[in-house]
């Protein structure tokens, strides 16, 4: 045979191995990708099967967010965020977040303590005018639960014995200050035990003012929401802002009533922001690129405070706090978590910082528990 013929043949037998290789490559991406995207669609599933069941089309709903590996890999909006004008609940809608604010207000603290205030520092140090017994209350104890200080609920509704809940005047975090300044003790020794406490997050909201020289609401939104880009995120003061694409809260007494505001509602520090998931997946990315502080400076809101015996819930249950977060596992996974009870709201933030997992829930209503609703969504995502 021609030498020419010879090397012709072994040139297209070479591009037909070529070409067969190629399409065997092909092959398997197509499948793996079609397994992906399956895997993805049967978890998607999974999820949506968690939330749609709950609620009707004409009913107050929620808004859910789930983040894996910096990734949002599900976003599902049920219901209405306002059933007087029927607007629907979409990925920027605004939800009171309640008690998920804590977070927030540590943050402050935690950024504002740049040489200008220290964990240590205490409540007489700060407000000279504070009664003795705040010699014994650091900063750190506030952030933990640990100061002792009295319930401002229990103390101002006991200023209106017998009094329809939606006619007591709501209060703040400045006549917060002025009522704890008004006490002469404690309800136990400061660091001797836990208890989840208001009081101190409203006092923490009223250290920043104190220290920045900023209003709270400003201090937030300067320093946390601008930098993170969460613009439809705010601290409510009504007659001063409002909120954007909100959500009105409701409870069902028969029927739907909208229950949107109470005595507390006012109160920033302690539950007073508004937010979406949308903005949230930001925040959720600020804390794990640690773009507002690094690793070692958030290492102090994610180190349980110690008491004697153990911090426990009311309930005699065993609990792990840090600075605004929760530190209790979830069946073995170590997790950070908080949750927001309000009138109206209900809302639960779940992060599995080791598997890069986090699922965001915001309820404008308060028939649901949506923390074993993000207990089912971590349970989609069980590691294997």
């Amino acid at each position: 045979m021609p030498f020419e013929a010879v090397s012709f043949q072994r040139q297209s037998m070479k591009l037909a191995t070529s070409a067969l290789k190629f399409s065997i490559l092909i092959f398997l991406f197509t499948s793996l990708t079609t397994q992906l995207t399956l895997a993805s669609d049967s978890a998607a599933q999974q999820i949506e099967q968690v939330f749609r069941p709950l609620i009707g089309p004409s009913s107050p709903g929620l808004s859910v967010i789930v983040l894996k590996n910096g990734e949002t890999v599900f976003v599902g909006t049920y219901g209405l965020a306002n059933l007087e004008t029927r607007t629907v609940i979409t990925p920027n809608t605004d939800f009171r977040l309640a008690s998920f604010t804590k977070q927030f207000t540590a943050m402050c603290i935690m950024l504002v303590d740049d040489g200008e205030l220290s964990y240590d520092d205490t409540l007489t140090k700060i407000f000279p005018d504070f009664p003795a017994y705040g010699s014994a209350i650091t900063v750190r104890m506030l952030l933990t639960h640990t100061s002792g200080l009295k319930d401002y609920e229990d103390i101002y509704s006991a200023q209106f014995p017998g009094a329809d809940e939606g006619k007591i005047p709501q209060i703040n975090d400045v006549q917060i200050l002025a009522m704890m300044k008004q006490q002469t003790s404690t309800d136990f020794p400061p660091a001797s035990r836990w208890r989840y406490s208001n009081s101190g997050y409203a006092m923490l909201a009223m250290i920043v003012e104190k220290v920045s020289g900023k209003s709270f609401g400003t201090f937030l939104r300067e320093r946390i929401f601008v930098p993170l880009g969460m613009k439809n995120t705010v601290a409510y003061e009504k007659g001063k802002n409002e909120v954007p694409n909100r959500a009105f809260g409701y409870t069902n007494n028969s029927r739907w009533i909208q229950a949107d505001q109470s005595s507390t509602s006012a109160v920033l520090g302690d539950g007073g922001i508004y937010s979406n998931v949308e903005d949230l997946a930001k925040w959720d990315r600020a804390l794990r690129e640690h773009t507002l502080l690094s690793a070692a400076e958030m290492q102090a809101a994610f180190t349980p405070v110690k008491v004697p015996g153990g911090a426990k819930t009311e309930h005699g249950t065993p609990t792990e706090y840090g600075f605004g977060w929760f530190l209790d596992p979830y069946n073995g996974r170590k997790r950070t978590w908080h949750s927001g009870t309000t009138t109206g709201f209900r809302t639960f933030v779940d992060r599995f910082t080791d598997e890069e997992l986090t699922i965001i829930i915001l309820c404008n209503r308060d028939d649901l528990q949506p923390g074993k609703l993000a207990d089912r969504v971590a349970d989609v995502y069980q590691p294997q």
